[in-house]
């Protein structure tokens, strides 16, 4: 089953195109939208072919979130830690984004594979801005030292107005999604499939994954939230994160997997409305057994590298 890679596949096309013919110097003006809530603008003159400016659009922030001129918290030590000398943030951003960033090739590693890895970190842009916060509780957690004075529920950005909410402590961090559908079918495909998390949770060989949980109103850790943010018409699904999630390369694969847990059961809702469409219902059981979905995202969160 699919899982969500992390870059932006036709921006790191842009990027690599580029490069690939910078001695042509063509112009460069691209739009686009990913996962329906991040907007992309690439722009590139023919005077200066190595410089290519890029700004991305986030999800507006819902009032219980915090952010620091529409970016969210760790957002620009994450963007100087991933790229270093190739990105400079511009301030003020281009009109109608939350960031723009003044990319110049020529300062990339001359190593190709090292040359590919910041190309691949930079057209993960989403990741490295909005998961940025979830990294640095992650980041804690794994090292042990989460703040004992921390908010007890923090809530962070994870779609258009929308949270999800962390409760972090030293040992563990808990990690809540409210799950809204606009479409009554999708509602109830959403409310079935995030269900079967708990079955397969259960599943011989992930007795190591983030336990996991189901439930139609607001779990007890989310008791000091703000109930306009706790809204939600297919539950609440919880994860229990441990510092075994997050080891070593691990953390880059669980921030993402959170980061973008709405979309990957979005795409997997569509998915199974196309097979009850066009598919006899003789076959949809064995179709959907045993939960190779839901496994195979806890698998990702348990491994940390399965592609």
């Amino acid at each position: 089953m699919i899982l969500l890679q992390s870059p932006s596949k036709y921006l790191l096309q842009i990027l690599t195109t580029r490069l690939e013919n910078l001695d042509k110097g063509v112009e460069l003006d691209s739009h686009w939208i990913e996962f329906s809530d991040v907007r992309y603008h690439v722009q590139a003159s023919m005077k200066n072919p190595n410089l290519l400016f890029l700004s991305v659009s986030l999800p507006p922030p819902p009032p219980e979130t915090v952010s620091f001129g529409g970016l969210p918290p760790g957002a620009i030590e994450a963007i100087k830690a991933a790229y270093g000398v190739v990105a400079q943030i511009l301030d003020p951003p281009r009109d109608g984004f939350s960031l723009t960033l003044k990319l110049n090739l020529s300062k990339l590693p001359p190593d190709e594979e090292h040359k590919h890895g910041v190309l691949t970190k930079i057209a993960s842009v989403r990741e490295v801005v909005l998961g940025a916060p979830l990294r640095v509780f992650l980041k804690q957690l794994a090292s042990r030292t989460v703040a004992s004075d921390i908010d007890k529920v923090v809530a962070l950005v994870h779609r258009p107005m929308e949270s999800f909410f962390l409760i972090p402590q030293v040992e563990k961090v808990t990690v809540v999604f409210p799950m809204r559908f606009k479409d009554s079918i999708d509602i109830l495909l959403a409310t079935s499939f995030l269900k079967e998390f708990v079955d397969a949770r259960r599943t011989a060989g992930l007795n190591n994954a983030p336990p996991c949980s189901w439930s139609p109103s607001p779990p007890p850790e989310l008791k000091g939230a703000p109930p306009e943010a706790l809204s939600s018409n297919a539950g609440f699904v919880s994860f229990v994160i441990f510092p075994r999630h997050v080891e070593g390369r691990k953390l880059d694969r669980t921030v993402w997997s959170l980061s973008t847990f709405h979309a990957y059961v979005s795409y997997h809702v569509k998915v199974r409305l196309s097979v009850h469409n066009l598919m006899p219902d003789c076959l949809q059981s064995h179709f959907f057994n045993p939960f190779p979905c839901q496994c195979t995202f806890l698998l990702n969160l348990n491994m940390g590298n399965v592609t």
